[in-house]
Formats: structure tokens, sequence, C-alpha cells
């Protein structure tokens, strides 16, 4: 009643145009992330009826709404002046509270003792009733038990039956381990089926007792659906999707493993095809300069195409209310691109989900659950007016990204192989003239080289879960393909690397059915073998009767270093075009997974004298941004640590 006081004269002190400019404001969907009044309801409203409205349907946010408006018609005085009126209250009001406090909390806290041991709240009685009870509370803390469904290395944990006539939101949370996507996915359960404080009850739908055992043995991506509590809260229900952690305790390895499930996910029939908002879940905590927090910024950003930037939000945890600056600070660092609202600010939303703690402590408690309720308020009504995405484009830029890295890594082969070849051809070249009178008088002699061959080196692999962890090599072109990472595909037809059923990596973009997956992969080795001139002769011999040109051991030696050389051009020509396809559509064209191979490229363009390519990398390198280089720095000393 006190705010309501205030807040009337606050507008009492509006000029009639200053009355109808607020007034305007509270219908013309200018609020961000809250809902309108009617305009219908406000033409005729006068100031007692105008702040009645604003109290029913901003409740305990009326007055920071107030004060959001006083400041768009630029009466900041009015806004210090209901601030002061505000704080005064609160001072009053505490002090009231001290007084009745210490003789109540015992006899409150044994109230609700009981009322959550006996009977937690009868509205929710249909789903405590196929729930188990993992705390009496207050809170009662209930695990629900979802319909439980796996798809290849998607798992579906379903409540509730799906209305194919009901709206539904799709939200993908990407975000660092133990940034708090867990218990945000529980606290938007909670509030989908109108769970409130005073209840004295909460649901988990994530089993956090088990996530640390699920962490160190899956990388799963988890689908939470919630249907039928559409007419709760929310006009439609929610499919919440919840990727693994990035920068964790394991290898960088690990994190590389995210892209490959979320594509799967994309690309699956029983997967998602489209969002509507995209959750960078982030601690309010968390240190701006962190090179490992740039690095997991940089890796979720990594995964989506252009499209998305107006779906991507900020979901800030362990908040205290105030402006998150150290993670706000850290999205402008890193470039993040994500939805901006009119003053060009990183569209995001505060959340403290401790509601699943004892609220002996109610005071502390209580007020932390009211930042998450105007979190999940302004969220929730973003996710309302938010166009969905269809995935198709970042379903390219996953694909460009592995097709980029099997590319590289076949051309730093080639390079291996040619600079190996090349060493073989000059020991024959050195020996050839050194016994130039033997061979004039065909006399035998034997040579020594280091001959070239392909072997097959035994890896990791075979099956792991459901999954067929393996390489994928073409055994015409006796290449390695798709080494590491390619854990999908049960069949070669089935990997990223095949498009139209051919491959985009082995030397003569062989067939899928040429290729084979299994637990080795090619390597280039070499021997040392000798060999006489009469081998020599016979090979020159049986190339004499087969060439119109009669071309010589070491002609044939040096025309196979010719089409090496040409591969390895056409491999990077290849590279260079992943880059530039990546620059065109992903939303951070200039991601480490990307920039991680712009000085390999440029050396080798270089090499080559390609002196407008090497123009258009460089310009690419020289756009990087901190947020990137601090990722590079995480990247690669995690990779050393790893390999020690």
């Amino acid at each position: 009643m006190a705010y309501k006081e205030r807040l009337l004269k606050t507008l009492n002190e509006l000029e009639q145009k200053e009355f109808e400019s607020f007034r305007w404001f509270l219908h013309s969907g200018c609020l961000e992330g809250l809902p309108n009044i009617p305009k219908s309801n406000l033409e005729d409203a006068n100031r007692m009826q105008t702040v009645d409205m604003i109290v029913q349907t901003y409740s305990q946010q009326s007055v920071e709404v107030a004060k959001e408006i006083l400041k768009k018609i630029r009466r900041k005085d009015l806004v210090e002046k209901l601030t002061n009126l505000c704080t005064a209250v609160q001072e009053r009001d505490s002090t009231q509270l001290d007084k009745r406090q210490d003789s109540a909390m015992l006899r409150t806290s044994q109230v609700k003792q009981n009322k959550a041991n006996t009977n937690p709240s009868s509205k929710y009685k249909d789903i405590t009733s196929n729930s188990d009870l993992i705390h009496s509370g207050p809170p009662a803390v209930y695990q629900l038990k979802p319909k439980k469904e796996k798809f290849g290395t998607l798992t579906r944990m379903t409540v509730g039956e799906k209305n194919l006539n009901k709206t539904n939101k799709t939200i993908l949370l990407v975000g660092e381990t133990g940034a708090g996507k867990s218990t945000l996915i529980n606290a938007l359960f909670n509030y989908s089926i109108g769970v409130r404080w005073e209840d004295e009850v909460w649901f988990q739908i994530v089993k956090e007792e088990k996530k640390q055992q699920a962490e160190s043995q899956t990388s799963d991506v988890i689908v939470y659906e919630i249907f039928g509590f559409e007419d709760k809260t929310l006009p439609y229900s929610l499919t919440i999707i919840d990727t693994p952690g990035y920068g964790n305790t394991k290898t960088i390895e690990h994190d590389g493993i995210i892209s490959q499930r979320s594509l799967e996910m994309f690309q699956s029939e029983d997967g998602v095809h489209e969002v509507h908002a995209v959750g960078l879940v982030m601690k309010a905590t968390d240190n701006r300069l962190s090179d490992r927090l740039m690095y997991v910024l940089n890796s979720a950003m990594s995964l989506f195409g252009k499209d998305l930037e107006k779906n991507i939000v900020a979901l800030i945890t362990h908040s205290d209310g105030k402006r998150p600056r150290n993670a706000l600070e850290a999205l402008e660092t890193g470039k993040t691109k994500c939805a901006k609202n009119e003053e060009n600010q990183v569209v995001h939303f505060l959340f403290n989900n401790c509601q699943y703690e004892n609220q002996t402590e109610e005071g502390d408690l209580k007020v932390v659950n009211e930042i998450s309720e105007r979190g999940m308020l302004k969220f929730t009504a973003f996710l309302k007016e938010s166009k969905p995405q269809r995935l198709e484009k970042t379903v390219h830029v996953l694909n460009e990204r592995i097709r980029l890295t099997a590319c590289i890594q076949n051309l730093q082969e080639k390079i291996k192989l040619t600079e190996l070849k090349e060493t073989e051809i000059r020991q024959i070249q050195e020996a050839l003239k050194k016994n130039e009178k033997k061979i004039k008088k065909n006399k035998n002699f034997t040579v020594e080289v280091d001959e070239v061959y392909k072997d097959k080196e035994p890896i990791d692999g075979g099956m792991w879960f459901i999954f067929y962890v393996g390489a994928v090599c073409c055994t015409v072109c006796e290449e390695t393909c798709h080494y590491p990472a390619c854990t999908k595909a049960w069949y070669p037809k089935y990997c990223q690397i095949i498009k139209h059923g051919r491959c985009t990596v082995c030397r003569e973009k062989c067939p899928a059915s040429d290729h084979v997956k299994g637990n080795w992969r090619y390597v280039t080795k070499t021997r040392k073998v000798q060999k006489t001139n009469e081998e020599m002769k016979e090979k020159y011999e049986k190339n004499k009767s087969e060439s119109e040109n009669m071309l010589s051991l070491l002609g044939n030696l040096e025309g196979e270093m010719k089409q090496l050389t040409a591969e390895k051009s056409q491999l990077l020509d290849e590279s260079y075009q992943h880059v530039v396809r990546l620059e065109q559509i992903a939303l951070k064209a200039d991601s480490a997974s990307t920039v991680v191979h712009l000085d390999f490229l440029i050396e080798k363009m270089k090499e080559r004298g390609d002196t407008e390519k090497v123009q258009k990398l460089e310009e690419m390198r020289s756009r990087v941004d901190d947020g990137t280089k601090a990722a590079l720095r995480y990247k690669h000393d995690n990779e050393t640590v790893s390999l020690l």
C-alpha cells in the first residue's frame, strides 16, 4: 500500500502532457521484456487508476517500471525522489520486521516444516504423486520422473503430453561447466508450472546428484520437454536444450565433441531444427579478463550462423540484482554478437536460483527469489515475442568447420609425404650420379634409400556406449579423411566429410563406397631399403614398355612429385575456400577454431606466391579481437598440458 501512495504522489507531480507520455510508454511496447498494459484500459484512466494498473501488472517491479519511464520522459528529478521515498519505506518496514522477527522465527519455521512434511501443496498433487521426495523442506524438493528416450547421442526427457495445437518455444543453453545451466532448467520448469515462493515446494527435472558422474562418462545433449502447463504461467510449452559444458577438467578435445554433438542434434530426424532463443549462461561473478571465459564464449559462438544473432541473449546466474558489469564487459571484450536493446546494450536477464534451499533464512532467500522471478518474467516475455530461427545455416557452419579441420589435417599429412618423397628422390638422384659409369657398363650396384610408404596405425576406437569411434579412410587414395571426432557415423556415407555421396577431403574425391571406418588410420612412414640396379632396370623397362615417352625411373619419381605438389596446392585452395565460406555464414567468423589455422595457411600461400590470398588471410588475421586471442592462449596452454 505504501508503494502505491508513493507512485501516486510521483504521478501527481507530472504535467498533463508528461502524464500522457507516461501512459503511452505503458502500452507502446517500449519496456524491454515486460508486458504492456492495453491501450484501451489506459485511454481514460486517471492517475489513481493508472497506479492501480501498474501495480496489478508489474507487482513488485512497479516502482522500477515507473522509474524507467520517468527516465524516458526526462524527469530524473522524480526518479531520485521516488527512490528516496521507497528507501524510507524499506527502512521503516525493516525496523518493524526486526522487532517481530526473533519471536516469530521459531514458530514460523516449525509451521513450515510441518506443512512441508504433510502437504507441500495440494495444487501440485498430480506432479508430486509421480515424483520422489528428496528433501522435506521447506521447501519440499521433489525429483521428477520424466519419460526418457535415447536417439543416438541425443537424450530426450519429457514431462506431460505434447499438444500439436499449442505453441512451443525452444531454448538452447550453452555455457561453461558450472555456470548454472542445470539449476536454470529446474527454475524454468518451476516457473512454467506456476510455482511461487509461498507454495514451499520445488521440483527438479535435472538430476544434480548424477551430473558429475554423467559428465565423466559422456557428452550427450539432453533435451527437456515441458508440456501440459500452458495455462499456468506461460501461454506456451517449453523445449530446453542442455549442451555439455565447455572448459571442464577434461582435455580441449572434449570441447570439440560439443560441436559434433550439436551438429548431430540439428541434423537428426528426432533432433531440434529451430530455436527461439539461445541462452549464453554466465555467472555474474565471472572474471571478465579470464582467458578461460573468453575461450568458453568463443567456443559457444563458433557454433552458430549469422541469422541467430537477434535470438542470442545472456542469462546471468549468481546475480545480486545489480548490473552484471563483469559479465557484460566480457561479452564486449569478446565482440559477442547477440541481441541488443534500443540503447545498443546486450539483452540480458538476471537469476539467482536458490529457491530449493532451506527457507529458514527467509529474508535473504526471498530477496534472491525476487531477482529470479523478475528475470523469469522478462526472459519469458522476450521468448514470447521471439521469432523461431531455422538451423540450416548453423548446420552449414558446423559442417564447414569440420571439413576445414579435416582438410588442414590432410594438407599437413600431404606436406609431410611430399617432403619425405623429395628426400627419396634426392637419394636416388645422388646414387644414380655416383654410379653413372656402372650404369653405362650395365654393371650391378645397390642403392639404399628411405622409401616412403603408407601404413595402418591402430587408434583408440571401437564401441563407446552406443557410438562407434574411429577414423574414416579412403582405401583408393590411402588417406585418412576424418580423424578424430568421427563418432556419429556407423558407416562412412554418414560422415560429415561426405557430401552428395563423395568425400570432400581425399585426393580423388572418391565415393563413400571407397571409404572404410575402423579403429586404424593411414600414416606416412619411411623404411630403409636396398634397391639393385636390376630392380630399377626392371621398373625402367616396365615404364619403357608402358609409356610412349619412355620416361625414366627418375622421371617417373619426379612426375609423382609434381602430382603431390598439385594435390597439396588443391588442398590449400580447398582450405582457403572453407575459411572464406565461414566468413560469409558464421556468426563468429574469426573464432579460435578458424584463426588457429590462419598462420599455417598464410605461410603456405606465401610459399606458393599467391599474393591475393595471402592479403585476404592477413586481413582476416588483423581483425582478430582480444577475446579470440585470449581463447587461443587458453586453448594452447591446455592442449600443451594434455600432452604432458
